[in-house]
């Protein structure tokens, strides 16, 4: 990948767009490893922060119902369509924030909210209190991500951007199931006295001692972000901020390559969210495996196959970079093509090959996103990469849960109608959105063939 030359005739993308993936001559050296890698340290803590946030009250529904007095459908909009709309929409100002913004500041910022936000759900008297609470928590997560992957980009060369990507990929695969992990042992001390003693806290029914404790891990992530300086934006078009206009401009540009690429990633993802939402399902209607034993097969199995995924997801984004683009967008289709058999959960004969398909899919999945998720940081100049970091999410988000979630639900209870058909639903969902997510890689990489770099 080279600095961009003079665009030619029908090319994506014009002279002054590309990878951005050099050192400029009047640029300074790139940030030591000790340096870089401590701030990815950070940032790990921070994604692993936010996850346990934002699931935490996954663990705390049936106490939060019977002192609120709140249904079934309100808890899930708390956790479910409202929150991840709200985290969507206010991502892409968020976004736009990181690009014009000190993106230090808008990550504390972002940490400070959400983690007061949590303590105050703990302290909410009703379901609008709450919400409102809930509303807060999105709004101070959809902060991180844009910000960190900009910084990311200006910490590591290019052959060494996928492995930090895939670090803080892991960061937040890991907090989903810490969330279970160490709000059980938060809530299992709280209902045994052990916060009892504490000033206000101590006053308080347990699941919200529980929330409220969450701020303190905050207030120490807000700290260590004091600890480093912002590092200099690299591979930028522009003097300072670009106008909204220009980097309007450059998505619109580049738009045939990250379009599939996003909604790629993002099917990818609605498989995620099908086999993590309904796998559960599926072993206790059709298997009879125990809550406990889905519990802690399941939740490890998530940690494991999220976390390595991402994290050799990235290493094999590096290991590509002499190949070129459209050789980096074929590893993930080729990824993503091994892993379409993970969706024939229908198919499962028992539970341990429902399990078997569960890690294959998840595996899979998580590869070929990070890969994606770097494509897109590296494609985009650094004027846009806050907001394209937030698109990454914004799809996520839109198309994961509303196909992953919602559509398998649907198939459950209109088409199939019957419960004991949730496996079904989930191939039915999973099986074709993982074939359109082979495709989608497939126009991205005839597309990449346009960028300067490329040619």
């Amino acid at each position: 990948m080279g600095i961009s030359r003079a665009a030619r005739g029908g090319d994506i993308v014009s002279s002054n767009v590309t990878l951005h993936a050099e050192i400029r001559a009047d640029e300074a050296p790139w940030p030591s490893p000790a340096k870089a890698w401590w701030i990815m340290a950070v940032f790990f803590l921070a994604g692993m922060l936010s996850y346990t946030d934002r699931f935490i009250l996954s663990l705390l529904v049936d106490p939060i119902k019977a002192e609120l007095h709140v249904t079934d459908t309100q808890v899930s909009l708390l956790q479910g369509l409202a929150f991840a709309l709200i985290y969507s929409f206010a991502g892409l100002p968020l976004g736009r924030f990181a690009d014009i913004l000190p993106r230090r500041a808008v990550i504390i910022a972002g940490v400070a909210v959400w983690s007061v936000a949590t303590a105050a759900c703990g302290l909410a008297q009703n379901f609008g209190q709450l919400f409102a609470a809930r509303v807060a928590v999105g709004i101070g997560e959809a902060a991180l991500a844009p910000a960190a992957v900009s910084i990311i980009t200006d910490l590591f060369p290019v052959n060494r951007r996928g492995a930090a990507f895939g670090v803080f990929l892991m960061g937040m695969a890991i907090g989903s199931g810490a969330s279970i992990m160490s709000g059980g042992l938060l809530l299992q001390s709280a209902l045994g006295g052990a916060f009892h003693g504490l000033p206000i806290i101590g006053a308080l029914a347990p699941w919200r001692q529980v929330l409220v404790l969450l701020c303190a891990p905050g207030g120490l992530v807000v700290a260590a972000l004091f600890s480093f300086d912002e590092p200099k934006r690299r591979g930028a078009l522009h003097a300072g901020p670009a106008p909204l206009k220009d980097v309007i401009g450059i998505f619109w540009k580049l738009s045939p390559v990250l379009l599939p690429l996003y909604v790629a990633v993002a099917l990818a993802s609605a498989g995620d969210f099908s086999l993590q939402t309904w796998l559960p399902s599926v072993l206790r209607r059709k298997f009879g495996v125990s809550p406990g034993e889905i519990g802690a097969t399941l939740g490890l199995l998530s940690m494991v196959t999220g976390a390595a995924g991402s994290v050799l997801g990235g290493l094999i984004s590096d290991g590509t970079v002499k190949y070129g683009v459209r050789n980096r967008i074929l590893a993930a289709l080729i990824v993503m093509v091994l892993g379409l058999g993970g969706a024939l959960v229908a198919f499962a004969g028992d539970s341990a090959m429902a399990l078997v398909l569960f890690t294959v899919w998840m595996s899979a999945a998580a590869i070929s996103e990070a890969i994606g998720i770097t494509l897109v940081q590296e494609i985009v100049p650094n004027e846009g990469r806050g907001v394209a970091a937030a698109l990454v999410s914004f799809f996520n988000m839109i198309i994961g849960l509303g196909v992953g979630t919602t559509l398998t639900a649907v198939f459950t209870d209109s088409v199939y109608r019957d419960p004991r058909a949730v496996d079904l639903s989930i191939t039915t969902v999973t099986l074709p959105a993982g074939l359109l997510a082979v495709v989608l890689y497939a126009l991205a990489r005839w597309q990449a063939r346009k960028l300067p770099s490329e040619s």
